[in-house]
């Protein structure tokens, strides 16, 4: 891989101090603000994570408060957002931090922290200390892919580090925050991945050998993605009055310490969850619905039958709860919740 035009980091600071989106998360550089956005916009779209966001600092403000927050309130601030072992780290990081005293200021001390890899410290660094520390993302890729016309897979972990390795030799001194965050929004606003980019609006437009060429809609290259393994799961709405049956997931594994709505393994057919709902001791005296939905998660999907079942008795090993404690203090995941009406 060539070596990148030094031109681009004049260009693109420019642009971006110019034409940035205002975004809560942009008003300071204060390191906890920008670490938790990072953390909260992997895997989540900017507007989703925005209203996230703004929510958790105003009831964790700071690294100590995160770090003391009860594990079960954190589940419920980060409800929605999915990937909840991020959540994990994050708290297992705070914790690190708070003790610590400090938060810790440069690109290896950042790398070190639970669940924050190459792209999130750099991101930090870069951002809150002006370090010269790459962040590649896959809106970083798809610009410089396009930008040098280059074909080898963004999905390769050796071309990413090749990109980031490039990107480090032309950081400007007293702008790397600028040029981390004008790559990202380049990315996110201009040369963007769905449809045409806009090519017309792109301060690289010049550089950009995949546009002089118009090939720029096919790249990056990406390697096939492997097929998702499929589960069959039964879930059971178990309601008493106006309580629901909820209970907690193991501690370890997906969707770890959670809570969710009863369930069992494969499809089960109407008389099977009624015959269920009685072993368990929930004396089920009606039927009212049965809908079948899907949860996709990054390698695995789950087709979901669901059973909404009156009882009489509230079975024991369930925590019954009403709607509004549902909502307040309960944090199930959305793959349990679309069956409640909400997601």
């Amino acid at each position: 891989m060539e070596h990148l035009d030094p031109n681009i980091p004049a260009l693109l600071v420019a642009w971006y101090r110019q034409n940035r989106r205002e975004l809560p998360w942009r008003r300071d550089r204060e390191p906890y603000h920008v670490w938790l956005s990072e953390i909260m916009l992997q895997q989540t779209r900017v507007e989703a994570a925005r209203a996230y966001y703004l929510r958790f600092l105003a009831e964790l403000p700071t690294v100590q408060a995160l770090a003391d927050c009860p594990p079960d309130r954190l589940s419920k601030l980060w409800e929605g957002l999915g990937y909840y072992a991020r959540m994990r780290n994050l708290q297992k990081a705070a914790r690190q931090i708070a003790a610590a005293g400090r938060f810790p200021d440069t690109y290896a001390e950042l790398l070190a922290l639970p669940g924050v890899g190459a792209y999130t410290a750099g991101a930090v660094a870069s951002i809150c200390f002006e370090q010269p520390a790459p962040a590649v993302d896959g809106n970083v890729l798809r610009v410089l892919a396009r930008v040098t016309e280059d074909a080898s897979p963004v999905t390769d972990a050796r071309v990413k580090k090749e990109y980031a390795a490039r990107l480090g030799e032309i950081y400007p001194a007293g702008a790397c925050g600028d040029f981390t965050q004008s790559l990202m929004e380049l990315g996110a606003v201009v040369c963007v991945p769905n449809g045409p980019p806009r090519c017309g609006e792109c301060p690289l437009r010049a550089l950009c050998r995949a546009c002089a060429d118009g090939v720029q809609e096919k790249l990056p290259v990406r390697s096939p993605k492997k097929a998702r393994r499929t589960e069959e799961k039964t879930v059971l709405i178990l309601r008493c009055g106006d309580r629901l049956a909820v209970r907690k997931r193991p501690d370890e594994g997906l969707l770890a310490g959670l809570w969710e709505l009863p369930n069992v393994p494969g499809t089960l057919e109407a008389q099977q969850a009624l015959a269920l709902a009685e072993a368990w001791g929930a004396a089920p005296r009606e039927l009212v619905r049965a809908s079948d939905k899907t949860h996709v998660f990054t390698h695995l999907t789950w087709n979901l039958r669901g059973y909404e079942l009156v009882c009489a008795r509230e079975a024991p090993g369930f925590l019954w709860a009403d709607a509004a404690r549902l909502r307040q203090d309960v944090a199930l995941p959305t793959a349990f919740r679309m069956f409640l009406g909400y997601s």
